[in-house]
């Protein structure tokens, strides 16, 4: 162990970590959750079993490396290969499926092995949705053997924080085996080092440490079942190892074998980040019997303490399923990541311990502090100081902020440098923390060298011939560096706060008042050549996975600046209305598979526009905002499969809607505001700490009726189309009037 890290975080107003929300009245809200929704087409969502922000996800694999396999699911396939313990939510790039076991009535035949993937293609399964099921923290598939389509097994699985917990029925009077498979992976995962241990014939422990997008991960199992083994086999790259209870290699297997007497099996496997110690350790605490269905009411009771937090009042099924799933996809990510004793594998690939408080990873923070992060200051208060800590030790181990972590491996995926709106949205909405030290964090993460940031800080904005994706990269470090100096400001360190600010308007050197865009500019001063705003080049280009329509909007810190640049509300409204309205179609050979979700030129299956229709509020035509919120989430989100219109990415996609839902947006994700868009339902209710509630109502709202016309606020008129956090904070009632035309 390298480190301690003490809990760092407190909160400035008890309110926020004294006393609980509870759930209203009993009400079972897992049964508006579809975990299947968002696991075809581009959603790449997992079905899997696991708790709020858990350390598990334990879920079905189909084998495949492909785009649309990232979580290691699609609807569309029907092959199996076995059930891993961790998934990624939504992503854009394939890892994990770690720890991967599949039941199986077949016995090995001589010659049968082959390492890695293939080694499971021999034993893959078969299997329909007509027997397939799944709810918040619990699966369920029956699946057949492959060449016959017979022998079915079930499978049931649910989970605690650390813990998977298994149960298989196998046939009959036939084999009842569990393979093991430790080199299995998919898209850009690889196993580096394997080993499996059998303790004795109820315990096997082991690790897996691979290099991909997380470029040195670790994971460190212990399982048990309930059953004793009668015999297995160990084996190393495809060959058998004999008599030995321990296998090391790059490509590990094993085939446990429990007899055919035994047609029902129950499995528990713990995971740690740290140690096989830590795994042990967590098996211990986490899961300490054999009751299936205690387990799995458990992680009900876990989902529905979390998904109580938004009571919606709708007659509207379809409306009510998508809701509650999307506020499910929402509080799966960040993932738990420190053991049950606090130790945690850190940045530096050392141990440390988190004391009092827990340790996350997963932060895919390009998307996420958008919308999610926003939505966790009103939903997961408690949570809010564990996660600030985390993204301050990793500071601590690094030397700079995270930018997309991956099981404690920084993958530098992405642009910007977006833990500093997280932060400076915790201080503005009231949350009390070491500011000096996230200061010092912030700058040195402004100030380095790499990701382009030399040439920012030389040129005023990044050359396109010096860096790709350079007008994106300018545009999201100018706004971050507004974030940076609104915490100097409060921190009275005037000289940050006048530099920064001068970097925050950074934006203003890539806009071009003659074809009304933010565009690519050369090292010399002049543009780069060639210039078409439809044109799109996946990371080979000035923009990130989007346009120069896309993204000439990312000005969320200055608005009121942008509208000015554009040549004035009249223009502005009308260049707003045309990326709207314009028929034409995204260009480019090679354009960014992430630019989904048209409607226009806006692209709401990809995060960076997903506050460009509330410039129309501050553009000073709030129904048109109405208009196209209500049009995204009617159009664009459905309660199927292939209901989402983009990559899930960790949350960010289903929390836009949750919150346009509730009625409102950050615009700017770090300035305390939420702006009023059009409610999705009759009444919500945010449950707050301290038994507060936050009521959302709306009269005469219909299909048809999505135009606000009048907004009352505690009883009394409210005469701006924004409300502030600490408003909705302190409980009360926000009242909608509805109408079919618009209130202009």
């Amino acid at each position: 162990m390298k480190t301690s890290h003490k809990f760092l975080l407190t909160s400035l107003f008890p309110l926020l970590f004294f006393g609980s929300c509870t759930m209203n009245s009993g009400e079972d809200y897992t049964q508006f959750v579809d975990p299947f929704i968002g696991t075809a087409n581009h959603g790449h969502t997992f079905p899997g079993a696991t708790l709020p922000f858990g350390m598990v996800q334990l879920s079905p694999d189909n084998g495949v490396s492909g785009w649309d396999w990232c979580s290691g699911y699609n609807w569309v396939d029907s092959t199996l290969v076995g059930f891993s313990h961790k998934h990624l939510s939504g992503t854009g790039i394939g890892d994990l499926a770690d720890i991967l076991f599949l039941p199986t009535v077949k016995n090995m035949k001589k010659g049968e092995y082959i390492p890695g993937k293939e080694f499971i293609y021999n034993f893959k399964a078969w299997y329909t949705h007509d027997e397939e099921s799944a709810s918040p923290g619990y699966y369920s598939l029956a699946f057949r053997d492959w060449d016959s389509h017979e022998n079915p097994i079930k499978a049931e699985l649910t989970a605690t924080k650390r813990v998977g917990i298994h149960k298989y029925i196998f046939p009959s009077d036939m084999a009842s085996n569990l393979i093991l498979d430790l080199g299995f992976a998919i898209n850009w995962d690889a196993p580096s080092e394997t080993f499996i241990q059998v303790v004795n014939d109820t315990l096997i422990t082991g690790y897996r440490k691979s290099k991909g997008w997380a470029n040195n991960q670790q994971v460190f199992f212990a399982a048990s079942f309930d059953t004793p083994l009668e015999s297995y086999v160990l084996y190393k790259a495809g060959m058998a190892i004999e008599s030995t209870s321990i296998v090391k290699g790059k490509f590990t297997e094993a085939i446990f074998s429990f007899g055919e007497k035994t047609d029902k099996l129950m499995m528990k496997v713990a995971i740690s980040s740290a140690t096989m110690e830590g795994a042990l350790n967590n098996l211990k605490v986490e899961a300490p019997h054999w009751k299936f269905e205690k387990y799995q009411r458990e992680a009900k009771q876990a989902w529905n303490v979390e998904l109580s937090k938004l009571d919606a009042t709708t007659q509207d099924d379809a409306l009510k399923r998508t809701f509650y799933t999307a506020l499910y996809h929402s509080f799966i990510a960040p993932n738990l990541f420190s053991d049950v004793d606090g130790m945690y594998r850190g940045i530096d690939r050392e141990i440390h311990k988190a004391e009092g408080w827990d340790n996350y990873t997963v932060f895919s923070l390009w998307d996420t502090f958008r919308a999610a992060h926003p939505l966790f200051t009103l939903t997961q208060q408690e949570r809010i100081p564990d996660l600030i800590n985390a993204m301050l030790v990793h500071y601590d181990e690094s030397g700079l902020l995270p930018v997309w972590t991956l099981d404690g491996c920084e993958t530098n995926c992405m642009i910007g440098y977006h833990a500093i709106p997280v932060i400076v949205d915790a201080m503005t909405k009231g949350f009390k923390f070491d500011f000096e030290k996230a200061f010092e964090a912030m700058k040195a993460s402004a100030m380095h060298d790499g990701r382009g940031l030399k040439a920012y800080r030389e040129y005023a904005y990044i050359p396109a011939d010096l860096e790709n994706e350079s007008v994106s990269k300018t545009l999201e470090y100018a706004y971050d560096d507004w974030c940076i100096a609104q915490m100097a400001k409060k921190l009275g360190k005037d000289d940050e706060y006048s530099y920064f600010m001068e970097r925050a308007n950074y934006f203003r050197n890539l806009f071009d008042p003659n074809t009304g865009f933010m565009r690519g500019k050369l090292s010399d001063g002049n543009w780069k050549p060639g210039f078409n705003p439809l044109f799109s080049n996946h990371r080979d280009d000035e923009y990130t996975e989007g346009n120069a329509w896309q993204y000439l909007w990312f000005v969320p810190h200055m608005p009121e600046t942008l509208i000015e640049l554009v040549g004035g509300r009249d223009a502005f409204i009308i260049k707003l209305d045309s990326l709207f309205n314009t028929s034409e179609k995204v260009q480019g050979e090679f354009a960014s598979s992430d630019i989904s979700g048209l409607i226009g030129q806006y692209a709401h299956g990809n995060e960076p526009g997903h506050h460009t229709a509330y410039l129309f509020n501050i553009a000073g035509q709030p129904w048109r905002t109405q208009e196209l919120v209500h049009q995204i989430r009617t159009e664009l989100y459905t309660d199927q499969a292939d209901g989402l219109c983009g990559n899930e990415d960790c949350g960010q996609m289903s929390a836009w809607y949750v919150l346009n839902a509730i009625g409102f947006y950050p615009l700017n994700p770090a300035d305390g505001i939420y702006h009023i868009g059009t409610p999705a339902f009759n009444e919500l209710i945010l449950r707050l700490p301290e038994d507060k509630n936050f009521i959302i109502t709306a009269d005469n709202l219909s299909a048809d009726n999505f135009y606000v016309q009048e907004i009352m606020l505690n009883g009394e008129v409210l005469d701006r189309n924004w409300i502030s956090h600490e408003e909705v904070s302190a409980g009360g009632k926000l009242h909608f009037s509805m109408g079919p035309d618009p209130k202009k």
